[in-house]
């Protein structure tokens, strides 16, 4: 099945989208991490807080970036003309697939055997 003027649009829309989405939630914490920079922390238990928070805005920021960097690879794809064909069938992918994950690099069957595969990581 080949992806419609209007289907093709749509999903340029949703990558640029969440690509702008995601620039904002990655410079977020940054930002407030640099303005707590100048905040004297007063004793440990706002210390710990500190660190925790830290903790978990690291793992969200890299999540981010994670997904930026597909939607990156989507953009990509879809200049170089090969948006929506499996990168490993070579299939397309079905349009439902990509309304919902515009970044898919591969057809539905073809990311559950990717995924089934010793250490890897369950891209889209």
């Amino acid at each position: 099945m080949t992806l419609t003027d209007t289907q093709k649009h749509t999903l340029r829309d949703l990558l640029a989208q969440r690509r702008l989405a995601l620039e904002e939630e990655i410079a977020a914490p940054r930002a407030r991490r640099e303005a707590e920079r100048s905040h004297e922390v007063q004793d440990r238990k706002d210390e710990a807080a500190d660190e925790a928070q830290t903790t978990t805005d690291d793992a969200e920021e890299q999540r981010d970036v994670d997904e930026l960097e597909e939607i990156v690879a989507a953009q990509q794809r879809f200049a170089e003309g090969s948006y929506g064909e499996c990168e490993d069938c070579g299939e397309p992918i079905d349009i439902r697939r990509l309304l919902v994950m515009p970044a898919a690099r591969r057809c539905a069957a073809c990311q559950a055997v990717h995924e089934r595969r010793p250490g890897a990581a369950p891209h889209v």
